[in-house]
């Protein structure tokens, strides 16, 4: 790759801008498909621009998806009628289930010396690592959720944040801070949990819940661990009404109706992903690490967002791919990514970056994905090719939104999952 001068490079990273002008003639396109909240669009849309800028043999062509499942379903799509973009941006289980149907490009084929790809988290790394070696992802960016609260409204009550070590405190501080008006209607919500599984699925996994047996054989998820955590979380949604699910909707609809409630003063709080931080007011805020539950230490998940080349595309145009996929990862634009939208950086030589050192330690909220991070259960990889994660999915939205109790919903999907998962096993 042609690169311009270094100092233009330099000067970006100091001001966030690139001090150029003009637009650089590329010989080949190289399309792009990705997702994100407001702040992950504006980063991503600044450093394709950069990019492009950096250099005259590839222009990116970013197309923004609705959210992560829509990116791969249109993937899914792509491949098949032969209009997939050179690389994508999906989860960790998303790009494990293409690397299962061999899909993807390894990047064994990308990667050199200079590269340093032993630099990456080897928590994030591993993800998109298959057992033979290969390499179908490269992490883009770490996630976690985690709580952010109203740290003057707790302590308004009497709490402190001891008292969200688990999710019992937690939910006698809802029951607590929560405001009804005559008829019984909740006014002022004590949590709100982010809509969906995941949230379902971390409180399970730190009350010791497991998804499949060790021998990967049989599925667990109308257990009692599930059943106890899934079942408290209906109760405090629908019988005592001190928590919200915000649900539906356009894209991430949902997920900003949740943070406009606490940041609105219609709740005390919510579980929501460590990118959300560029969109938050620390100033009356905090972040927290998820709870444990009960006498079982917190285990929430903790993942990574990929990179994944689909296999079919265009060589030089793959080649481009690659090369966007290091200049986004280097140590510097992973400090910026992760100071600009709160996200957990992928490269350990992030710590050497200067601007981020001195970021987090004026920033401490921007410290606490990392430090879930390392205690965290590492994402479930779907051996089914997404088929148990879609019945947790039914499940969850049976608890949260139709308020059936969670032993009916999670057998019903145990059973679905089951089946899919002996089908995996015999194939």
């Amino acid at each position: 790759m042609k690169l311009k001068t270094l100092a233009i490079l330099c000067a970006s990273f100091a001001t966030g801008s690139m001090a150029i002008s003009g637009t650089a003639m590329a010989q080949t396109e190289v399309n792009f498909w990705y997702s994100g909240g407001t702040q992950p669009q504006q980063m991503m849309t600044k450093l394709i621009e950069e990019f492009n800028a950096s250099q005259d043999d590839y222009v990116i062509r970013g197309a923004l998806q609705g959210n992560y499942q829509e990116t791969f379903q249109k993937l899914q799509a792509g491949m098949a009628s032969r209009t997939a973009p050179e690389f994508v941006l999906v989860g960790a289980s998303e790009a494990s289930s293409m690397e299962n149907r061999g899909l993807t490009r390894d990047l064994r084929d990308f990667i050199t010396e200079d590269f340093n790809y032993n630099d990456f988290i080897p928590a994030f790394r591993a993800q998109g690592t298959a057992d033979d070696g290969s390499v179908f992802g490269l992490p883009a960016y770490g996630t976690t959720q985690v709580l952010y609260y109203n740290k003057a409204k707790l302590a308004e009550h009497g709490f402190t944040e001891a008292d969200l070590a688990t999710w019992q405190g937690l939910a006698k501080v809802a029951q607590k801070v929560v405001v009804k008006d005559a008829r019984g209607n909740t006014e002022y919500y004590g949590w709100e949990p982010m809509w969906g599984k995941d949230n379902l699925i971390d409180a399970a996994f730190s009350n010791g819940a497991k998804v499949i047996s060790d021998d990967g054989k049989k599925v667990l998820i109308d257990s009692p661990e599930w059943v106890e955590v899934w079942e408290s979380f209906r109760q405090w949604i629908h019988d005592d009404n001190v928590m919200r699910i915000h649900h539906g909707g356009q894209g991430w609809e949902y997920w900003y109706k949740t943070i406009d409630d606490v940041m609105k003063d219609n709740a005390l709080g919510y579980t929501g992903s460590s990118g959300d931080q560029g969109d938050l007011d620390f100033t009356k805020l905090a972040a927290t690490t998820q709870p444990g539950w009960g006498d079982h230490p917190a285990a929430p998940q903790a993942g990574s967002l990929m990179f994944v080349m689909p296999k079919g595309t265009n060589d030089k145009a793959a080649q481009g791919a690659f090369e966007f996929m290091e200049f986004y990862t280097n140590a510097a634009n992973t400090a910026r990514w992760s100071m600009f939208t709160g996200y957990i950086p992928v490269r350990q030589s992030v710590n050497e970056v200067p601007e981020y050192q001195a970021f987090t330690k004026e920033n401490p909220q921007a410290l606490i994905p990392l430090k879930q991070a390392t205690t965290a259960s590492v994402d479930f990889m779907d051996p089914t090719n997404g088929r148990i994660q879609d019945a947790l999915s039914i499940a969850a939205d049976q608890v949260q939104i139709e308020n059936i109790p969670a032993e009916k919903a999670l057998k019903d999907a145990a059973k679905r999952a089951q089946r899919a998962l002996d089908r995996a096993n015999r194939s």
